[in-house]
This record gives C-alpha cells, sequence and structure tokens, in this order.
C-alpha cells in the first residue's frame, strides 16, 4: 500500500511538472513578442519550479507520508513569546502557537501519535497550563520528551502527557514557582523621588517596586505563590501517578535524567531514536515517520520576528531591567 501511494504521489508531481513546463514555455517562449528569449526561458523555469513546488503540496495532502505529529516548546514559555513595547528574547515559546499545533495535529486523521519536544527552563503559569490541557485533550498517545532541560513549566506540560523521555544529562525538576520584585525604594529616595498613592482596594499596588512592602502585602504574595504551588503539586500528582508528599519533597530541585528516572519523575531514559523505535512498537508498525507541526503565520509575522531578532541584540539589557518593574510570576 505504502508503495502503490509512492508511485501515485511521484505520478502527481511528475504530471504538475509537464504542466506547468509546457504552460511556461507557451506563456514565455513561444509566444513573446516584446521580452528577450532568455529572459522567457528564466521565467519558465521559474514557473516550472512553481508548479513542481504546488503539484508537491497537492501530492502530500492526498497521501501524507507521517503518522506522527511534533510540536516543540523550546525557551521560555509565555503567552506571546515576548511581547511588549520593549524587544525581548525572540526564542521564547507562545503558548497559543503550541495549543493550535496540537489541536490541529489532533485534527488530523494521519496523525497517531504525538511527541511534545521540551527544551525549556519553564516560564508563565497560566499559557503553561495551557499546553498541558492541549496535550491532554490529543485523541491518541502523547509522549513528551527532552534531550536537554525540562524544568518547572516544561515539567507542568509533561504531567499532561503518557510520559516522558530523557536523556541520561538532561536536567528535569523544578517543580515550584518564583515570585519577584526589583525593590527600588532606596534608589528612589537618593534621586528624590517620592511614591504616592491613588488606588482602590487594599492591595491593589502590592508589588509596586517604589515602596516598601507591607507585612500584610507580602503575606498576600506568598499567598498567591502557595497556591500556584498547590496546583503545580495537583498536576503533577495526578499527572503523572505520584504522591503528592512525595512531590513537595523534591523542593523545586533540579535533577539529571539518571537520577530523576531512579525517582520516577521520568518513565524513560534513551536517544530519539529509541524513542520513535518504542512508539512505532506500540503502533504496530516498522517504523513511523514524524512531521513537525508549526504554527500558520502570514509573511509580515514571520518579517516582524526576524526584525525583532535583530532588535533583541540591543535591547535585551533594557528589557531586562524593565521586565523585573513589577511583581512578577512564573514557574
Amino acid at each position: 500500500m505504502a508503495s502503490s501511494d509512492g508511485n501515485v504521489r511521484l505520478l502527481i508531481v511528475a504530471t504538475g511538472a509537464v504542466v506547468f513546463a509546457a504552460l511556461g514555455v507557451a506563456l514565455f517562449v513561444v509566444y513573446p513578442e516584446t521580452l528577450a528569449d532568455l529572459a522567457g526561458v528564466l521565467v519558465a523555469i521559474a514557473t516550472i519550479a512553481v508548479g513542481i513546488r504546488l503539484a508537491g503540496n497537492v501530492a502530500d495532502s492526498l497521501f501524507p507520508t507521517y503518522d506522527v505529529a511534533e510540536v516543540a516548546v523550546e525557551g521560555p514559555i509565555t503567552r506571546d513569546g515576548g511581547g511588549g513595547g520593549i524587544p525581548s528574547s525572540p526564542r521564547g515559546t507562545p503558548a497559543d502557537d503550541i495549543v493550535e499545533q496540537i489541536d490541529r495535529a489532533d485534527e488530523d486523521d494521519n496523525v497517531d501519535a504525538l511527541l511534545v519536544k521540551l527544551n525549556t527552563p519553564g516560564g508563565e503559569v497560566v499559557p503553561s497550563d495551557d499546553i498541558r490541557l492541549a496535550a491532554e485533550r490529543f485523541d491518541g498517545p502523547t509522549v513528551a520528551y527532552t534531550n536537554d532541560v525540562c524544568a518547572s513549566g516544561g515539567y507542568w506540560i509533561a504531567s499532561g502527557c503518557d510520559e516522558l523521555w530523557a536523556r541520561d544529562g538532561s536536567i528535569v525538576g523544578s517543580i515550584g514557582v518564583i515570585g519577584s520584585r526589583v525593590n527600588a525604594n532606596d534608589l528612589a529616595e537618593k534621586v528624590g523621588l517620592s511614591y504616592e498613592r491613588f488606588a482602590a482596594g487594599e492591595f491593589k499596588d502590592a508589588g509596586t517596586p517604589l515602596k516598601e512592602l507591607e507585612d500584610d502585602e507580602r503575606e498576600y504574595l506568598q499567598g498567591l505563590i502557595d497556591d500556584y504551588y498547590e496546583t503545580f503539586v495537583e498536576r503533577v500528582s495526578e499527572g503523572r501517578g505520584l504522591d503528592s508528599e512525595f512531590v513537595r519533597d523534591t523542593e523545586a530541585r533540579i535533577y539529571l535524567g539518571e537520577e530523576a528516572y531512579e525517582m520516577d519523575l521520568v518513565d524513560h531514559l534513551g536517544t530519539r531514536r529509541e524513542l520513535e523505535t518504542e512508539l512505532a512498537d506500540r503502533l504496530g508498525r516498522d517504523d513511523v515517520a514524524v512531521e513537525e507541526f508549526e504554527p500558520d503565520r502570514p509573511l509580515m509575522a514571520r518579517v516582524g520576528t526576524a526584525a525583532q531578532r535583530v532588535a533583541y541584540a540591543f535591547g535585551s539589557g533594557i528589557a531586562g531591567i524593565a521586565e523585573e518593574r513589577e511583581f512578577r510570576l512564573r514557574t
């Protein structure tokens, strides 16, 4: 069956190439009146190339060559991958894009399993949970794996998958939540700045860097951290089948893959090739073909991403200062 599909795909591509070749020659070589023959030939070649590409896309849609989808969560996890008026790192993971990719893979009849590649130190709480929920919704086997770092929000996501693979030297864990703020009160006094409060609600300006934290404000903010931490522990306990006290006893430490495996924080140690071999066995086939699902982005969005990378080199230092100006909460 696979050989037959391959022959049909080849026939579609070949037919498309012939059709567009004939069209290109007819339009730009046989009938030119004002263009030079050489220019006509070049345009004809370009037309042929476009035709082959289009025919290949049609063949891929009719006879897909993949049966496993892969999505990659790389860099800090945020809602939009960065954002803000000041340039930030372009390497962040936009959670909404990842969710869209997983949902698209779930709707694809050719996809029988999902791989979630995790190389992230963590990030924002709710975006991490959104990706976890999308992985849980996927109708089929879901396997998370990491070669490098699966920490904090990355491990939160892994708890929504059927299992987690890692390498011996991978960094795994950091099951905890952190909140931070810059205390600029002393600096403000030195330069002659003062904070004047206009707020409705006792804790509306809790965490503002230009004033000292009151004891009740510190207790309030710590309470938020504790609530998120309990949610994290609950997600990991349920998703990974671990006792909640055991999860708390990790005290947000990180572990190398080998130790994480011995602690049941990781299900398997192995390479990507070994993972694919195991997955093929479970699906009852000789091998699997993996397709990396990427977000559908218009051309201008891609251009904007490239521009952001250039701006990041100049603005990352400023961004680092600005990002710490308010109370921040992340895994």
